[in-house]
């Protein structure tokens, strides 16, 4: 695979380190464009929430430090940004079962922010997980977890853009009856403006207690859902009633809050990792529907054995996964792995049984407990694909790394013979 045409674009800023909260998988999104204008926000070595913006196709950087900081000790409270229609930055952060901290810019195409304010001012005390999506007609989605770890629930909000305000479309969209909760994965928006969701279960506090990938559809912006079978969810959607699309049991390392997409016919891609039966070693997994029934592939081969046991934020050799998929059914899985050195690998697969997949490095700089994030708007659009970059540590269970801040960049690369994305 040719990675020649790998470019590292520094922000001209340095980003809080001792832990893992600029480079946390989950953060959606960390970089976004609108228009020509791409803009990324991160915390400074102060904690401050930082923004910056530039012209797509130029490496000069506009930066802003806002008026807001955050508990960037925390890697749960990540910064996580959307644009509307009319060019407005949404932008909640500091989220770990908190009040929702939210504010926008005070003009299309501003990195002024507006005061804090609430979205719909329901189920917004007790927030975490913050994430937006943009809907074809502008609107924005914001789905984000209410409760905690083992008890809590999935809410869903739209942004309506024309009259500026939010409302709630499933309050609860997934719900763990008081004793679980649902990861969700990002969501996948598909060409007819469906909606693919999927997450795993976990039953306790405790991540070894995460099992089962699940899935659920929305054909209408989240108001009704479906299986992949065409049968519709009573909602909330449970345990009881959730599909899943592929069994995996308790104590199998099965990893929380990852990445899904859709390939070029609308089918649904879930990139994960867990440790397969009989195995000490956890692999990268891809959990995918073949348009008659879901399938499971292993992506690469792992050698480094490791756990996954506890509460709080983990230290862990290998990133989450994020995958995204070519327009003639390429599938790239993006992630960071210790054995190969801690730098920005990727896996790429071909053909239709994503049976063979070639692995290689866009960087071998070591960025430490980094996860990939990536601009989602800049993919769907040009086939190119910006990973925000930093170095960071991050300790065990919310304990933190003593490492000084250190440089926000932007990665970009363009696979080749690539004329078309999802």
């Amino acid at each position: 695979m040719n990675t020649s045409g790998v470019k590292v674009t520094p922000v001209g800023g340095t980003g809080w380190a001792k832990s893992s909260v600029n480079a946390a998988v989950f953060r959606t999104n960390s970089l976004i464009t609108h228009g020509d204008t791409q803009i990324i926000a991160w915390y400074d070595g102060e904690t401050n929430v930082m923004l910056a913006r530039r012209k797509i196709g130029t490496s000069t950087w506009e930066t802003r430090k806002t008026q807001y900081k955050g508990r960037a000790q925390d890697a749960h409270n990540v910064i996580s940004l959307g644009v509307d229609g009319k060019g407005i930055l949404h932008m909640v952060w500091d989220l770990h079962g908190q009040k929702l901290r939210y504010a926008r810019s005070t003009a299309p195409d501003s990195l002024e922010l507006t005061e804090e304010l609430p979205m719909t001012g329901e189920m917004e005390n007790r927030v975490t997980y913050p994430q937006f999506y943009a809907l074809p007609d502008g609107d924005l989605l914001f789905l984000y977890r209410d409760g905690s770890s083992g008890n809590g629930n999935a809410m869903l909000n739209r942004y309506d853009v024309q009259s500026g305000t939010w409302q709630k479309v499933q309050h609860p969209l997934v719900a763990g009856g008081g004793r679980r909760n649902a990861y969700l994965n990002t969501l996948a928006i598909d060409k007819k403006g469906g909606i693919h969701l999927s997450w795993v279960w976990r039953d306790t506090g405790d991540v070894a207690t995460n099992h089962d990938v699940s899935y659920a559809y929305s054909p209408d912006q989240g108001k009704n859902w479906q299986k992949s079978t065409g049968e519709k969810y009573r909602l909330p959607i449970t345990i009881e009633n959730a599909e899943v699309a592929w069994a995996v049991p308790t104590n199998s390392e099965l990893i929380n809050q990852t990445s899904m997409t859709v390939d070029a016919q609308n089918r649904p891609l879930i990139a994960t990792y867990w440790r397969p039966q009989g195995t000490d070693v956890p692999q990268y997994q891809l959990v995918w529907h073949d348009g008659q029934k879901w399938r499971q592939s292993q992506v690469g081969e792992r050698k480094t054995a490791f756990r996954l046991s506890g509460g709080g934020t983990k230290r862990i050799p290998i990133s989450r996964p994020q995958i995204v998929a070519g327009a003639n059914n390429e599938v790239y899985v993006i992630f960071r792995d210790e054995e190969r050195g801690n730098g920005i690998s990727v896996s790429q697969s071909s053909d239709a049984n994503r049976a063979n997949w070639k692995t290689f490095e866009l960087s071998k700089q070591n960025v430490g407990l980094w996860e990939p994030t990536y601009d989602p708007a800049l993919w769907k659009r040009q086939g190119q694909l910006h990973l925000f970059m930093q170095r960071v540590g991050q300790g065990d269970a919310e304990t933190l790394e003593d490492v000084a801040p250190q440089e926000v960049s932007v990665l970009e690369w363009t696979p080749p013979k690539d004329d078309g994305v999802n």
